[in-house]
């Protein structure tokens, strides 16, 4: 999770944006949703298929018609939440709790807490599904970062990665034995080997990204990563580690978004209030077909390829109060409203 500073902006409820000259006629439309609720925000994740959306919200996740925005239910308990990721071959869901270094495991489908599981430090934040061992990774920030592994049919924790960096961030799989996991504090990618559950190799991209890298995604087909940063973005040749294009996108991002079967990478800028979208033209050429407007805050993102739908969120916030101490920072104000946005074609 990275902070953003930024004024709240309101936007209008539905609105569509038109691409500038030279690029192809496409027209993606925001439709913008009130869902309510208490609490702060990091990641949240879409359910492929089912329409539902996943939000964390600091104590408890909220789960969300992403078509409606109408809430269908709550998951309690879980003391500063960052993400949560699905196991689909165990039809469990997990969480990564800060508050309590644990993980909460959940019925998918009706979300019935089963239990909560020992899953690292004060630091835990991103997580991730791995499809080809079925296990579940909390990545955690405690010095030095570690994901620990998760066996989602046991519902108990069975490894621990030891990572070369200590502000790991995003992680996402090649479906091949290795899963790749963004490093913040050391600007590179530690290469996980899935069968040892050891780093084997580790790839700077601080030619590119200078802040971060914070989200990441792949395209398999391609053997491509996709590393998101502040102002460039970064795609990565996964045979060689090599950064083989540079992707100009906005500032604040924490997480990405891909569309395998769409070819297009969804990148949230929480400083600018934007997405852009970027289409994989081949495995070194990427081309933005669009920006779209959405929220300022609004920094991480989940896309269900099923639908081809993106969503983000970002609470808005009324006018903060002036510290009483000099150079202190302000106290944030109380949440006006909550929004969940939507982006399709």
């Amino acid at each position: 999770m990275r902070t953003i500073s930024f004024s709240s902006l309101a936007v209008t409820a539905a609105c569509s944006i038109t691409l500038a000259a030279g690029a192809s006629a496409q027209t993606y439309k925001t439709q913008k949703f009130n869902i309510g609720g208490e609490g702060n925000f990091d990641y949240l994740t879409a359910d492929p298929g089912s329409g539902r959306v996943f939000v964390s919200r600091g104590t408890h996740v909220m789960v969300v018609d992403g078509s409606t925005g109408k809430v269908l239910g709550d998951i309690a308990n879980t003391p500063r939440v960052h993400g949560i990721a699905l196991a689909p071959k165990t039809g469990m869901g997990f969480t990564t709790n800060g508050g309590d270094s644990t993980s909460t495991m959940f019925d998918w489908k009706t979300l019935e807490v089963k239990k909560k599981v020992k899953a690292g430090h004060a630091g835990l934040d991103g997580i991730m599904y791995d499809d080809v061992t079925g296990m579940i990774l909390t990545i955690d920030h405690e010095k030095p970062g570690t994901a620990v592994v998760i066996d989602p049919a046991k519902g108990e924790a069975v490894g621990v990665v030891t990572l070369t960096g200590n502000a790991p961030e995003g992680g996402v799989s090649d479906g091949k034995g290795r899963i790749f996991i963004n490093l913040e504090d050391k600007h590179a990618i530690d290469v996980v080997d899935s069968k040892t559950w050891k780093v084997t190799a580790t790839w700077s991209v601080e030619s590119v990204c200078k802040e971060g890298p914070t989200g990441i995604a792949m395209d398999r087909t391609t053997n491509r990563i996709f590393t998101g940063c502040d102002d460039n973005s970064a795609v990565v040749d996964a045979s060689t580690g090599k950064i083989v294009a540079q992707i100009k996108n906005g500032g604040g991002v924490d997480a990405l978004g891909w569309d395998q079967s769409q070819k297009l990478i969804y990148i949230p800028n929480g400083e600018d209030g934007t997405v852009t979208i970027v289409h994989e033209d081949s495995p070194d050429k990427y081309t933005v077909v669009e920006t779209v407007p959405t929220m300022k805050g609004a920094r991480t993102i989940s896309v269900d390829p099923s639908t081809h739908t993106a969503y983000v969120f970002t609470p808005e916030r009324g006018p903060s109060t002036p510290s009483s101490t000099p150079g202190g920072r302000p106290t944030p104000g109380a949440i006006k409203a909550a929004w969940l946005i939507q982006i399709k074609k």
